[in-house]
């Protein structure tokens, strides 16, 4: 089983928390985050990195289900 995840690009801010808290799945590419890898495995620190972001960028779902950010 793996997740999606995906940075929306319009949205995000660049803060750079995702790239702090997860360098191997998320980058900063200029003023905005990006992903290394649309597939991960699961890991609690990804969706701590959705749930952080202060955009509200990231998105990361299971078998289709939005997973992350958590309420």
């Amino acid at each position: 089983m793996s997740w999606k995840v995906d940075v929306d690009g319009d949205t995000c801010i660049g803060s750079g928390m995702c790239a702090a808290l997860k360098p191997e799945v998320f980058v900063l590419d200029g003023a905005t985050a990006t992903v290394v890898t649309g597939e991960v495995e699961p890991d609690e620190t990804v969706l701590d990195a959705a749930d952080s972001c202060p955009a509200m960028a990231i998105e990361v779902l299971e078998k289709g289900a939005v997973i992350g950010p958590r309420p």
